[in-house]
């Protein structure tokens, strides 16, 4: 029998995170034993061992790790599910953009302003998060669209629309000899002992390896490069965060960055058309970006 209730997924998602039986079962508000008996039940069901217990620890399995990547793409879509039926039932909700804080700041103040512009078009509500959640808050439906980068974000399932192309700037303490610099490379950004490069959480939450500090918010970053302990590359449009102390330099050799619109695909939701429809006039009238050879699909209204 294949059919997995969501109960369990939530179970199992929260021994697979905690990695400790009676985490888990505090994080739920339920007690131990039935915990461990439901873990167990579930691996009888699916014929094989999800969790390794022994008196080190609990860790996955291959199998385990398969599941929870699963089980919260699963969860994700239930919770999603529940809140778009009920928005769709609210006429007049606003339509809800995430962002990342500081990113994109000029091309949304432009789209916004393109929207309030054009009667009859939803209200928007800007929601405004840290690096690497706008794939979440999009897959849970707690956000209608978002304002995502390639390729740096997790745009896999979406439905996007290119907006603009741009350079990256090495973000830089003002005091530090290559603030002084009118162009850098990557390497000459990797090598500087001093100033080492700050690490962003992957998406599975753990950190690359390095010297540098782990960040998971704009404003530690900000107080970090202006201590002199860190620098980063970014998108040039995120220096409309940059403090007094900080300086960019733009890197001649770093890949650039497309920022797009994404949103759920299969999208039928009128308002979400509009927008698309609005930020692709922006994007004809500013700055052209090239075509992708899988284009998003604009929702149908209706």
């Amino acid at each position: 029998m294949d059919d997995l209730e969501t109960r369990e997924l939530r179970y199992f998602v929260a021994v697979a995170e905690e990695l400790h039986f009676g985490r888990a079962a505090d994080r739920l508000g339920i007690a131990q034993p039935p915990l461990s008996r439901a873990i167990r039940q579930l691996e009888q069901r699916l014929g094989v061992q999800l969790l390794d217990r022994d008196r080190r620890g609990t860790t996955l399995t291959d199998a385990g790790r398969v599941l929870l990547r699963e089980a919260r793409g699963a969860l994700d879509a239930v919770t999603a599910a529940a809140r778009r039926t009920r928005r769709a039932g609210d006429p007049k909700r606003p339509l809800a953009l995430v962002t990342k804080a500081g990113a994109s700041h000029e091309l949304l103040q432009r789209l916004l302003h393109a929207l309030a512009s054009e009667p009859g078009t939803a209200p928007v509500e800007v929601l405004l998060c840290e690096v690497g959640e706008q794939a979440r808050l999009l897959r849970d439906g707690r956000a209608d669209v978002a304002l995502m980068h390639q390729p740096f974000d997790d745009l896999a399932g979406f439905d996007t629309e290119p907006l603009c192309v741009e350079g990256q700037v090495a973000l830089l303490p003002a005091g530090h000899p290559l603030a002084a610099r009118r162009h850098l490379t990557l390497a000459d950004v990797h090598d500087v002992p001093d100033l080492p490069i700050a690490r962003w959480p992957r998406l599975d939450g753990s950190y690359p390896d390095g010297p540098g500090p782990e960040v998971r918010t704009q404003s530690q970053l900000a107080q970090l490069v202006a201590l002199g302990k860190t620098l980063l590359v970014i998108p040039a449009s995120s220096r409309a965060w940059q403090w007094p102390d900080h300086v960019a330099v733009p890197v001649t050799d770093a890949p650039n960055v497309t920022t797009v619109l994404a949103w759920p695909p299969n999208s039928h939701s009128p308002a979400i058309a509009s927008l698309v429809r609005s930020a692709a006039e922006l994007r004809t009238t500013a700055s052209p970006a090239p075509q992708t050879e899988s284009p998003g699909r604009t929702p149908e209204a209706g």
